[in-house]
């Protein structure tokens, strides 16, 4: 066990090491560049797309049978983003980088936005048409077929699977059974064999019934967790001003985080903001690839705009709201917790989920850590339902379709024991596995980077008559 631990701590030092994080960086700078800044000229368009297209019912319409929403298929890959991350992952940020650790954390939601942007553009010009009708799409499909890597496509296959019974089932179940355990008393074996009895119900209808599910938590989740960050932001306002300044000063304060150890502070508020936006949202690991494939989308590029719009809430939106919250009210000390960075103290402070949790107490009492028990539960029961949909591409991908019942069954059964046992080993190796799918996918996005900006030039050419310049910021 200790060999393993040696091995995954070098192997993750690597994965998610700086070189790792400047090429997800720099991948979505380049794409950045030749769109001409898409993300910001362009965002009327994408809102219009996306967003607001959601309220005149268009995103939800669909005629092919064999596909899902655009809408459905946006909040299957927001549920699998959406979670865990948002609440403890910000706060961990926070805490391991100071608060600068945000601002690079939107720096590269800015730039990830456009990676998601080029991978989704790919995985719907290379996807296929399963046996069933339905369609089949991911990185699995352009490394194969456009980069004619077979090698690539399995080894992405392959940390998919290996990840979604890490980072996609045990930890997330792991986090429902402490949040409920600590706040309301629940036996986490009972949370356990709820939560596998509730996700093998709907994994059994496959993404029809995935994406049913996720249309309406989706939403729900993140209106009942923004609604209480609401709350506590009108109550702490007058500390949103110095949040904000905190955020910028310290994003280049050399000695913010650290203790004043000059030099230093800087490049952990980057590393620390970098790898907790990727972790967040996903954006290079060619994760949301599988389920944006299958939406019932003729452009490419349209669903390109989905993935765009699902990194912008997930990480500037959600992300930034919870780290005003901890900002604003009080509970973070920048000094104090820059003193003890990198150091056996920080483990004294509250960190994670309970900062968070703490924060939201300043204004709901002991409620507080009740609100974020159940936000916990529900952001990472959606990572339950997206990842099972991922692992079940990857497994359908290297043994084919009779391998998936098999799957699902381990899949579930993994839930009891993500709930039981202690599982930081666990995390780790999921961590790793994690990282190691944006290997693979961001050698075919960069390698065939060509056709998606050709294909974007193409839409882009076309909206013209339409009077594509009205969209342009």
């Amino acid at each position: 066990m200790e060999q393993i631990k040696l091995i995954n701590d070098m192997v993750r030092a690597f994965v998610w090491g700086m070189p790792m994080l400047l090429l997800l960086l720099g991948t979505g700078v380049w794409f950045t560049v030749k769109t001409g800044w898409f993300q910001l000229r362009y965002i009327r368009l994408w809102l219009q797309k996306t967003l607001f297209s959601c309220f005149t019912g268009r995103a939800r319409q669909g005629t092919d049978k064999g596909a899902i929403s655009p809408f459905a298929s946006m909040c299957t890959a927001l549920a699998a983003t959406v979670g865990t991350g948002n609440i403890a992952g910000v706060a961990t940020a926070l805490t391991i980088g100071g608060p600068g650790a945000v601002f690079w954390m939107w720096v590269s939601a800015f730039f990830g936005m456009m990676t998601a942007f080029a991978e989704n553009t790919l995985g719907l010009l290379y996807r296929e048409r399963g046996a069933d009708g339905a369609w089949r799409g991911g990185p699995m499909l352009y490394l194969k077929n456009g980069l004619k890597s077979p090698f690539l496509a399995g080894a992405f296959a392959f940390c998919c699977m290996l990840a979604s019974f890490g980072i996609g089932n045990m930890s997330q179940c792991n986090s429902i059974a402490e949040g409920l355990s600590g706040t309301f008393g629940v036996p986490p074996l009972v949370t356990g064999l709820c939560t596998a009895a509730v996700l093998g119900a709907v994994m059994l209808g496959g993404l029809k019934r995935i994406s049913r599910v996720t249309e309406t938590l989706v939403p729900f989740m993140a209106l009942f967790y923004m609604g209480g960050a609401a709350i506590v932001l009108v109550v702490h306002r007058g500390g949103l001003a110095d949040a904000f300044s905190q955020i910028l000063s310290c994003a280049f304060d050399w000695r913010a985080g650290v203790g004043g150890a000059a030099g230093y502070g800087m490049l952990r508020a980057l590393s620390s903001g970098v790898s907790r936006g990727v972790f967040s949202n996903e954006a290079g690991l060619g994760s949301s690839v599988m389920v944006h494939a299958a939406a019932d989308t003729k452009e490419p590029c349209e669903q390109g705009m989905w993935a765009v719009f699902e990194v912008f809430f997930d990480t500037i939106v959600m992300c930034t709201v919870t780290a005003l919250v901890i900002l604003a009210s009080g509970v973070y000390d920048v000094g104090q917790y820059g003193a003890a960075a990198g150091t056996p103290i920080l483990f004294r402070l509250a960190t994670g989920a309970r900062l968070t949790s703490a924060a939201f107490s300043t204004v709901f009492g002991a409620w507080g850590g009740a609100f974020i028990a159940v936000s916990l539960a529900l952001f990472a029961f959606s990572t339950l339902l997206g990842w099972s949909y991922y692992g079940q591409r990857g497994v359908e991908y290297l043994f084919g379709a009779r391998a998936v019942p098999v799957y699902k069954f381990l899949f579930v059964a993994m839930t009891v024991c993500g709930c039981t046992m202690e599982l930081s080993l666990a995390w780790e190796l999921s961590d790793t596995f994690n990282g190691l799918m944006a290997l693979p996918n961001l050698v075919g996005v960069l390698a065939l980077s060509g056709q998606a900006l050709d294909e974007w030039k193409r839409y882009r050419r076309r909206l013209e008559p339409m009077g594509g310049k009205k969209y342009r910021k």
